[in-house]
């Protein structure tokens, strides 16, 4: 059997374009427990709250339950679910599955991870390349404690090497929302290009859907934190919480400011795009911007009309 081929091929939900991680996020969590050795099972009454805090961290911005992949991943052959009374899955209801219902990775798969550790890290990363953007990689694995072996894993298909080039080089190496610019030697350091549709979701390598985003504001982009208006102007989620002046420097000074455009005759990323990562990404509401005068420290504030979408 190859247990590749079916992660791969894992149904999920769908309404309205909505992207729905459920059971990729459940799967790499039974993959960490089974590293682990955590034991075959988990219990859904003890592993509820650490499930919904990764569909929380991790999953669309709107209101979901573990429930949902803990019942549906049956229907997929990697995953059953048993009750005390000796029954299957009572449902995707939490009151029924807390009533000790027990979920865990089929017996066949279980040996084949046992026979073969490397399995493990090809499956998560086909799980991780298939669902989420790089920078938030290392955050997911951790949350399920999961460790990746060395070598390369399998992937849906090949990125394209030249992508972050092409970006940095069209917004003239500069972070389109704070302006950050540096070198390192003669070379940029601590900046990235960024996919405004995620890569897992059909959006592709090219400057329409490509920003160039210092380290820092890539990973609040990505997180939902950081977002940009239909008219170009940068967004704030109004659930974010700054606990320092630092925080609050780094992402509400933001709020408001244009977003730097690529240099003259590179396009500029596409209405659908930047539509997909405010449906999809981006923990709205937004914050209001503020009022007060934003002409000294607020970035961008400098930069000549042409600079500008």
């Amino acid at each position: 059997m190859d247990w590749l081929e079916r992660v791969g091929s894992i149904r999920r939900w769908s309404r309205d374009g909505y992207r729905a991680p459920h059971k990729p996020l459940l799967l790499l969590y039974a993959l960490g427990r089974h590293q682990r050795g955590s034991g075959p099972e988990l219990v859904y009454s003890e592993v509820e709250a650490e499930l919904d805090r990764l569909l929380r961290e991790f999953g669309p911005n709107r209101r979901t339950t573990s429930a949902y992949p803990f019942h549906h991943l049956v229907s997929d052959g990697l995953w059953r679910v048993t009750t005390p009374g000796g029954g299957g899955s009572p449902g995707a209801s939490p009151p029924k599955l807390r009533d000790g219902a027990r979920g865990a990775l089929v017996p066949e798969l279980s040996a084949e991870l046992d026979r073969d550790p490397a399995l493990r890290g090809r499956m998560a990363r086909l799980l991780l390349d298939g669902n989420f953007e790089p920078s938030l990689h290392a955050d997911i694995l951790a949350l399920v404690g999961l460790s990746l072996g060395p070598g390369p894993g399998a992937t849906v298909q090949d990125r394209d090497p030249g992508f972050r080039a092409l970006v940095l080089s069209a917004y003239e190496y500069r972070c389109a929302f704070c302006g950050y610019e540096g070198l390192i030697d003669g070379t940029p350091v601590g900046l990235e290009a960024a996919h405004v549709r995620w890569w897992a979701f059909d959006g592709p390598d090219d400057l329409a859907n490509g920003l160039c985003l210092c380290s820092m504001h890539h990973l609040l982009f990505d997180k939902g934190v950081l977002g940009a208006s239909p008219d170009r102007t940068v967004t704030v989620s109004s659930r974010f919480a700054a606990r320092s002046p630092a925080a609050e420097r780094a992402v509400f000074s933001l709020e408001g400011a244009p977003v730097l455009r690529p240099r003259r005759g590179c396009p500029t990323v596409a209405d659908d795009h930047l539509e997909w990562h405010t449906r999809q990404v981006f923990r709205g509401p937004a914050r209001e911007v503020g009022g007060g005068d934003r002409a000294t420290g607020t970035p961008g504030s400098e930069r000549s009309p042409e600079e500008l979408w």
